[in-house]
């Protein structure tokens, strides 16, 4: 080789080490960062499938922006309201229902709707991390893959948001609530929650005077201290078929994880040639939801009705705050309202109200109060599908010597 090309050659060798060396050092940086954001994706995800700090967050901010905001001296004036409210009706309820409600006056809290999400975001919390126990999540299970770490992380920032999104949605229509976690260890009873922001804020939409709404709300809420707390059969049979549900549930997760989505394919064709959500469900969590649903229809059907019933003797217009209060629930199955309530289940909770409420009024005049008496008898009592839409028909089961169309709501007690 001639001088002049020996040269060349040595120049062009020359010339390609630092484009090697460039490339090397990229492809180095590139691991050594893939194997950083893996270690990072994996220590976000073994923090859990929520970040619950954040799930607060993004409620808390939501509900502060809505109007209508209390502050703390305003809650804590409103206690001695919903107090004298408690004083009068739960005296009431035990003559008429024929029960006794221990501690139920105590037992209750005026909160704000920040409140309200803060409460509920503990049920939220047992139920997640009780499912995450038994679910091996994609971060833990890779040991240094970043696509599964990545995917781990957008999973926990979903349904972080997710659930953020519904606890802040909610809070910020909710009334009142009885709370109580089916699912966690503690047999303690429930408490009663009341919303004040929010029921002020509907009192004044609708026109109602403040206390007497109050009286209406708490009622209510009321009753479902009485339906839970007077019945030790209640509380265990919802709680052993949402653990059964949620046995269901995870064993599907499970079932995907390892066989893939072909069988979550099927039921969603299944879902889609029978028009409703239900087809994903198997036919055993089909039934456990059809169980659940008469129960929770019966307890709020019996709570509207004692409102209408007891509230009749405490509250001056009570058929026009059940208008107006009907209407306003109507009103709600619109446009983005309806879309979220379809997807929640809140539109089911609706028909929930009017097809209980049905019932239990066809039952009192079918029966009157003696077979009022039996609605909490137990689990055999329990009206099936077809005597939820033929209360006379579940009269005649349980109360064959009932006198036949005797008349409810005299004001006599039920004892």
């Amino acid at each position: 080789m001639t001088g002049r090309f020996a040269a060349a050659a040595r120049d062009r060798r020359g010339s390609g080490l630092p484009a090697r060396a460039a490339r090397v050092g990229l492809a180095l940086g590139a691991s050594i960062a893939a194997s950083y954001f893996a270690r990072r994706a994996r220590h976000i995800a073994d923090q859990g499938l929520v970040d619950w700090s954040g799930v607060e967050r993004i409620a808390t901010s939501r509900l502060s922006r809505l109007p209508g905001s209390l502050t703390e001296r305003e809650l804590q004036e409103s206690e001695a309201a919903y107090a004298s409210a408690m004083t009068r009706i739960v005296p009431v309820l035990e003559a008429r229902l024929g029960a006794e409600l221990p501690g139920v006056v105590d037992r209750h809290a005026v909160v704000d709707r920040a409140g309200w999400a803060r409460a509920n975001l503990v049920t939220f919390r047992v139920l997640i991390e009780r499912m995450e126990k038994q679910l091996e999540l994609p971060g833990r299970a890779a040991s240094g893959a970043l696509g599964s770490g990545v995917a781990a992380v957008a999973n926990r920032f979903l349904t972080t948001q997710q659930i953020g999104f519904l606890l802040g949605y909610l809070g910020g229509r909710v009334l009142g609530q009885y709370d109580v976690a089916l699912l966690s260890a503690e047999q303690a009873p429930g408490r009663l929650l009341y919303v004040e922001e929010n029921v002020r804020a509907t009192a004044r939409q609708l026109g109602i005077p403040l206390a007497d709404f109050r009286l209406w709300i708490a009622l209510h809420e009321t009753t479902h201290a009485f339906e839970l707390e007077a019945h030790p059969w209640l509380r265990p049979y919802l709680r052993e078929r949402l653990e059964r549900q949620l046995t269901l549930f995870l064993d599907d997760a499970k079932d995907v994880q390892r066989h893939g989505l072909g069988p979550l394919v099927r039921r969603l064709r299944s879902a889609a040639s029978e028009g409703g959500l239900t087809g994903l469900l198997s036919s055993e969590q089909r039934g456990l939801l059809r169980e659940t649903q008469l129960v929770m229809s019966l307890m709020e059907g019996f709570s509207d009705w004692v409102m209408d019933e007891v509230g009749a003797s405490m509250i001056p217009d009570v058929p026009g705050i059940r208008a107006r209060f009907d209407a306003r629930r109507a009103q709600r199955r619109r446009g983005l309202d309806k879309v979220i309530a379809r997807l929640t289940g809140l539109d089911m909770k609706m028909e929930q109200y009017r097809r209980g409420e049905r019932f239990v009024s066809g039952v009192a005049r079918a029966g009157g109060e003696p077979a009022i008496r039996r609605l909490w008898d137990g689990p055999h009592a329990l009206p099936t599908d077809r005597e939820f839409d033929d209360p006379a028909a579940w009269v005649r089961r349980m109360v064959p010597d009932a006198p036949p169309q005797l008349a409810a709501g005299s004001g006599a007690p039920l004892r």
